[in-house]
């Protein structure tokens, strides 16, 4: 039995309908983290759904409860050689809301549905679609060498990714020495494009920054207290403008990356952003000036305003509000000083005669990537080609925020992101959906890794 005959017998998967099948099972459990009400379906997805197929698999699993006692972990682990590579994966089984009656043509999201090239449901795309996409190319390697895989295998699946992460990097540590391995390979967030398979070596990070303008109580009629009453949304608007100008452009260097390095504009050099008819096209003269748009993504900072409020839009009064506010959100890559950007951007607009402004942060994300010279990487590109006919897209980071740096500078070890959704999916919003194209592309290409880590003597 050859590589080929593992790749056929994971595209065969899709093809029988057996992995649509198990992927329905695993959707049908409403595993949104942020409903409080859930927490005993994130358990049951691990004890009764993931648990018994990491068994099929010969992987002995055990479920950690998270410190906070939030959300649950799953450690599965499938040993074979002291001397074989050791390969970390990882998955999250939780969901957003499900957004019941939003989807198209009265869509059950707990419920696979296909239509032409597109499976819905949610959690397709993120996340239980993508690691069950890894699960039976494992499958398909084991089957195809009588039993065995050729190395040793390591899963963690968590279930509060989409609250944060919060109990990750603390669960790491502490099962450290169970989580030890030579590589990391995930699998989450969309592609460069249906078209092309990518390879991302980590994922900027992400903060909120809230400013709050509180002048007075109550609003105040316009006509009465006009031009000798200070508006807050006005001060907040001309605020905001001092941080990013009205092209999406910096304006705070503090906000700003280091330079960017030859290594990675190389890698960005043949990375084209394309989107789809049915995506939103790519806005004129809008970012970072003398980049690409992939430069602008990958590997640039961006500060977008995610929410405005003041006033009530649906039925404004004819009066100046007491009180304006906006969350903004910058993401960042490796290098960018935020420990203190709350401090920083506070002093800022003090300078620029806004010292009302409160300015406070949430949510942040560490920004993290894996060393372009490692050896791996080109490793897994000619993997993928290999099996693909294609040469994948290697960027140096992931535009939106993962907790890539857990698996980086936590546990130390190379990492490796593969993808297998695009950028249309519809993932967090109603009708999220695979491409079964792509999910038929990815079980070859996860196939033909697992193949090939198989024929290694020792770790590169």
């Amino acid at each position: 039995m050859t590589r080929n005959d593992a790749i056929a017998r994971a595209r065969l998967y899709l093809q029988s309908g057996e992995f649509l099948a198990e992927l329905d099972r695993r959707v049908a459990y409403r595993t949104e983290s942020l409903n409080a009400e859930r927490k005993n379906e994130l358990y049951a997805y691990l004890k009764d759904e993931l648990t018994p197929s990491f068994a099929a698999l010969g992987f002995e699993s055990r479920i950690i409860d998270s410190p906070s006692g939030r959300s649950p972990f799953l450690i599965a682990e499938h040993h074979e050689s002291d001397s074989a590579p050791t390969v970390l994966s990882y998955g999250h089984g939780d969901t957003v809301d499900g957004m019941v009656g939003e989807w198209r043509d009265g869509l059950d999201p707990w419920t696979i549905t296909t239509s032409g090239n597109r499976a819905y449901g949610r959690g397709t795309a993120d996340n239980k679609g993508q690691h069950s996409i890894n699960m039976a190319a494992l499958r398909a390697v084991k089957e195809t060498r009588g039993g065995k895989l050729g190395f040793n295998a390591k899963f963690i699946i968590e279930m509060g990714e989409e609250t944060g992460s919060p109990d990750l990097a603390r669960v790491a540590d502490m099962h450290r020495d169970a989580l030890k391995a030579d590589l990391f390979i995930g699998s989450d967030g969309p592609r460069l494009s249906a078209e092309r398979p990518t390879i991302f070596l980590g994922c900027r990070g992400g903060i909120r920054i809230h400013l709050d303008v509180n002048l007075r109580e109550g609003a105040h009629h316009s006509g009465n207290w006009g031009g000798v009453l200070a508006n807050p949304a006005t001060i907040l608007v001309n605020a905001i403008a001092t941080l990013v100008d009205g092209h999406g452009r910096i304006k705070l260097e503090a906000l700003k990356p280091p330079r960017l390095t030859n290594a990675i504009r190389d890698a960005l050099a043949d990375v084209k952003v394309e989107p789809t008819e049915d995506e939103p096209q790519l806005s004129d003269n809008w970012g970072e000036d003398g980049l690409s748009p992939a430069e602008r993504l990958y590997a640039w900072n961006t500060l977008e305003v995610l929410a405005l409020s003041t006033g009530n839009i649906d039925k404004p009064a004819n009066a100046i509000p007491g009180r304006a506010r906006a969350v903004l959100q910058l993401r960042f890559v490796v290098g960018t000083k935020v420990d203190n950007i709350a401090e920083v951007i506070r002093e800022h607009l003090a300078a620029n005669g806004f010292p009302m402004i409160e300015v406070t942060t949430a949510q942040s994300f560490i920004a993290s990537r894996a060393d372009l010279d490692s050896p791996w990487i080109k490793w897994a590109a000619e993997s993928v080609k290999a099996s693909s006919g294609k040469q994948p897209a290697v960027l140096p980071n992931f535009g939106g925020s993962l907790p890539n740096d857990v698996f980086a500078d936590v546990l130390k070890m190379p990492t490796i992101w593969l993808p297998h959704s695009y950028p249309g999916c519809s993932q967090h919003a109603p009708d999220e959906h695979i491409l079964l194209s792509v999910t038929e592309e990815a079980l070859a290409i996860m196939a033909g890794l697992f193949w090939d880590i198989g024929e290694l003597e020792r770790p590169l």
